[in-house]
């Protein structure tokens, strides 16, 4: 109370601000003068009471002084006499809890803490106000299918699949050739096509109509526009999330060779496998176990760390130098959002901003302080980018 009332008020002395906090308190203190009529009555006339003490002249000009301030402020608060006898009635309220008389109470003023309310708090849940507003019949679409990037698995998305489910969206993650679950040596991948048949599989099943929003992230950029290209008429919207977003002939060795020369920690992280024979292109990329923290994960959960730890497995490395073919007529055709990371130590801010100067998508968002891994480090944000994605319309 006693911050309260220093934001409209001169500073009071010490005293007679312990003596305010004393009255304001939900129990009313053994010396407060508005809840103890017998005690103040002892304090005005100086008597002693049976063991105990007796006070200075000092003291009880102190104590006068005091009271004269809690009744003023009572009076001020409480709306004249009669507002002050409900307060030492009512012993279970507190004065700062109580409105000015003839007015309502005012609701209690929303947090402004940035932290991201968790799924384990009782009260509202961030989606539900996200897609309060969000008719998912309207929509051209309410399937996402999420796709990993290099290295990664489905499991990456676990996340994101949990609140676009709750939000009545449907969601769907994908496990490349030779990741995640997927029963495959990585180093025996030998085409992008190979990689990405999961992917296309699923594509190509779906039904007459039915349409998707696809959303890769890292090499899944790469996988999401091979699949735009083959199955545009399947694909609503793409969403690259820290993703490869190439060019026509373009592979995504040549977009990582823009940054790998100049980017330290990738080169040290990185470690290039040889199934075929030391005198043979490498079949596969891994990375060193003990940087991916600080390569990939920088601002994520130390929970999600650990799982990815024990959860990536190498990357093939053929897909990764195969050039790409996109034409306007199927991949250009597909609405294009890209969402940036801003502190990015795998795939730098500035070469996202590059590529997307290269080949401009519809609309670009920004994903302030994510790591290279949103989905862990800004879930909540990240679904709110997919979800207004999602209600753009045609």
């Amino acid at each position: 109370m006693g911050t309260l009332f220093s934001c409209f008020s001169p500073a009071a002395p010490a005293e007679t601000k312990r003596r305010r906090r004393g009255i304001s308190s939900a129990h009313p203190p053994h010396t407060g003068v508005a809840a103890d009529p017998a005690g103040s009555s002892r304090y005005r006339s100086g008597r002693k009471e049976p063991g105990g003490e007796g006070l200075t002249q000092e003291q009880e000009q102190a104590l006068a002084a005091a009271a004269k301030a809690a009744a003023s402020l009572l009076l001020r608060q409480n709306g004249g006499a009669a507002g002050v006898a409900d307060v030492l009635l009512d012993r279970s309220s507190s004065v700062r809890d109580r409105p000015p008389a003839g007015k309502k109470k005012q609701a209690l003023p929303r947090s402004s803490s940035s932290r991201p309310r968790s799924l384990a708090d009782p009260l509202v849940q961030p989606q539900q106000l996200i897609n309060q507003d969000v008719k998912i019949d309207d929509l051209e679409t309410n399937h996402f299918v999420l796709v990993h990037g290099g290295g990664f698995g489905a499991w990456c998305w676990y996340k994101t699949i949990a609140l676009l489910r709750d939000g009545g969206f449907k969601a769907t993650a994908i496990d490349l050739t030779g990741s995640g679950t997927h029963a495959f040596d990585s180093n025996n991948v030998t085409s992008l096509s190979q990689y990405v048949m999961p992917l296309t599989s699923f594509l190509e099943k779906l039904s007459d109509g039915e349409k998707v929003i696809l959303v890769g992230h890292d090499f899944g950029g790469t996988c999401i526009s091979y699949a735009m290209e083959a199955f545009a008429s399947k694909v609503a919207k793409a969403v690259f999330v820290s993703a490869a977003m190439l060019t026509n002939g373009q592979s995504a060795a040549d977009m990582l060779a823009q940054q790998a020369l100049s980017n330290d920690l990738l080169q040290q992280a990185r470690i290039f496998l040889y199934a075929n024979g030391n005198d043979n292109p490498p079949t596969a990329v891994d990375y060193d176990k003990s940087l991916l923290q600080d390569l990939f994960f920088n601002a994520s959960p130390a929970k999600d760390v650990v799982l990815a730890s024990v959860s990536m497995r190498p990357i093939p490395f053929a897909p990764v130098l195969e050039k790409i073919s996109l034409s306007v007529k199927n991949h250009d055709s597909i609405r294009r959002y890209y969402i940036e990371t801003t502190e990015d130590n795998a795939l730098p801010l500035s070469l996202q901003k590059s590529m997307c100067g290269l080949n401009p998508p519809e609309r670009v968002f920004q994903l302030r302080g994510a790591d290279h891994s949103p989905f862990f480090s800004k879930p909540q944000a990240l679904h709110k980018y997919l979800v207004e994605i999602a209600k753009i319309s045609s």
